[in-house]
């Protein structure tokens, strides 16, 4: 967007670029989200930031009053694919915190020079920065949302010290943490589980914000696909039970729910071992669920094309499921190649069940998923069925579990499908489901997909258009929102059951 762009959209406080950039007002020494309710400024005072950090690092505070930092993020890094989007991701997935920055630019191929360099010309503030104004946002969460205590807030938003904290809510919102604890307009509450010990696991309600239009579907697409043991899902709620660096960690997220003015929020209930595992855990669900997607252009990017304008209608905010876990990710897709999700998940049921048992008070979960390390020592044979597929997932989980294959939220799309496709037995669909779901890449149509296909013949017998457009041809008109289209057409393959890709024809 260029600069006249940007300040009709301020003009205009439309809530749908929330977090795509800020606006600093030079006469108020404020930067604001871009619905602001305020007055407009004068264009020359207004200067546009990518990110908040760089207009913390050019002396701006946050405004009181819209609170730029409860966005949902930016879209853009889903669909870039360059370093710069590789290290925001890596950042919220809280690479900074746990490795520094050296760490962070080792994960993309660059000295840390190097990395801060390009992180400048593009965001305007370097890696550092980046992850401070990250840990300022989570801050403001936990003290507007919750009641812990100070330190553990400074702790619990990955801060090395409560000086460190202190100073910096007072640089980016003018306040210090009790003003700005005071300021909130109402907090949820922070207790133990039900029994709990007081040593026990901390638990925290949360609310993480959407744009909007939000399809609830989603929930019905991991209801299909939930695997006894570590999750429960249902139409309108997801379980899970994780295993974090901390220890066991476990959370519940309920369907979306619009606030008013345009805006929208998941609520979420966590339970945690160690506090320092709270920013990568909402990071992760952030991405599962998709917050921070623009339905609204990718709505009308597919609305191009007729056919896809009605599942859109149907529809409206459908959303790309992410993932809580890469090396599950790719394993799940590895079970599910040339079977239904069914028959996948009864599968990856039995695994669970001869996993790891785990104790998590206050919850009905009692199993982590298998890690790639569980597998690769387990005996016998791990997947029933031909033993190409059982082959394929212990050699897998081998090369995981030894780090001889990389996998994360900070891979590079084209050298990930590589190195998936150089693994024995494991297909174009697999490499490209892994990419939709751990990557975000939202211009993907999974090679083969017998589900695509048969919800496109669906969706061309329903419409009274003459001339249907090829499969291929509309897909190609809707880029770069395929992934989105696949998973339309998913859901009108298998309506209303949420059965979405139930057979795949990669090898």
């Amino acid at each position: 967007m260029d600069f006249w762009q940007q300040y009709r959209a301020i003009d205009a406080r439309d809530a749908r670029f929330d977090g795509q950039f800020v606006t600093a007002v030079s006469s108020t020494g404020i930067y604001c989200r871009p619905s602001c309710p305020a007055r407009t400024p004068k264009p020359a005072n207004v200067t546009f930031y990518r990110t908040s950090a760089a207009a913390h690092d050019a002396g701006y505070r946050a405004c009181r009053r819209c609170l730029p930092e409860a966005v949902p993020g930016d879209p853009e890094w889903n669909l870039r694919t360059d370093a710069a989007a590789r290290a925001m991701r890596l950042i919220a997935d809280g690479e900074v915190d746990r490795s520094g920055v050296p760490g962070l630019a080792a994960r993309l191929g660059y000295s840390p020079r190097q990395l801060n360099r390009i992180l400048r010309d593009e965001l305007g503030a370097g890696a550092l920065a980046l992850a401070r104004a990250h840990r300022a946002q989570t801050a403001r969460t936990l003290l507007t949302a919750t009641t812990l205590r100070f330190a553990d807030v400074a702790f619990a938003a990955g801060f090395g010290s409560i000086r460190q904290f202190n100073d910096t809510i007072q640089q980016v919102f003018d306040l210090t943490p009790g003003q700005l604890r005071e300021a909130a307009p109402r907090r949820r509450g922070t207790t133990g589980p039900p029994g709990a010990d007081p040593g026990g696991p901390l638990r925290l309600s949360l609310s993480l914000p959407a744009r909007l239009p939000y399809d609830n579907g989603i929930f019905r697409f991991l209801a299909a696909r939930a695997v006894p043991g570590p999750e429960i899902a249902t139409a309108t709620s997801y379980e899970r039970l994780l295993r974090l660096p901390a220890g066991p960690a476990w959370f519940r997220a309920e369907a979306v729910r619009p606030q008013g003015n345009g805006r929208a929020a998941l609520p979420v209930t966590v339970s945690l071992t160690g506090l320092a595992d709270l920013p990568p855990l909402l990071s992760r669900i952030r991405r599962l669920f998709d917050l921070d997607a623009d339905p609204v252009a990718v709505d009308a990017a597919l609305s191009r094309d007729a056919r896809f304008a009605a599942l859109v209608a149907e529809s409206p905010g459908l959303r790309l499921p992410g993932s809580l876990d890469p090396h599950e990710t790719l394993i799940r897709a590895i079970a599910g190649q040339q079977v239904t999700v069914a028959s996948a998940t009864t599968a990856l049921g039995r695994l669970a069940a001869a996993g790891p048992a785990v104790r998590m008070p206050g919850t009905g979960l009692d199993r982590y998923f298998p890690s790639a390390e569980d597998l690769a020592a387990a005996p016998g044979r791990l997947l029933r069925g031909p033993r190409r597929r059982d082959a394929a997932l212990r050699a897998t989980a081998g090369k995981l579990a030894a780090g001889t294959l990389a996998l994360g939220v900070g891979s590079a799309p084209a050298e990930l499908r590589e190195d998936l496709l150089r693994l024995d037995g494991v297909g174009p669909w697999t490499a490209d489901y892994v990419a939709m779901r751990v990557l975000g890449q939202p211009d993907i149509q999974p090679a083969g997909d017998a589900a695509v296909r048969n919800g496109w013949a669906r969706s061309t017998q329903r419409s009274a258009l003459g001339s249907p457009t090829t499969l291929e041809a509309a897909m190609t008109g809707v880029r770069p929102w395929r992934s989105y289209a696949t998973l339309h057409l998913w859901r009108a393959a298998a309506p209303p059951t949420g059965a979405e890709g139930a057979v795949d024809d990669a090898a």
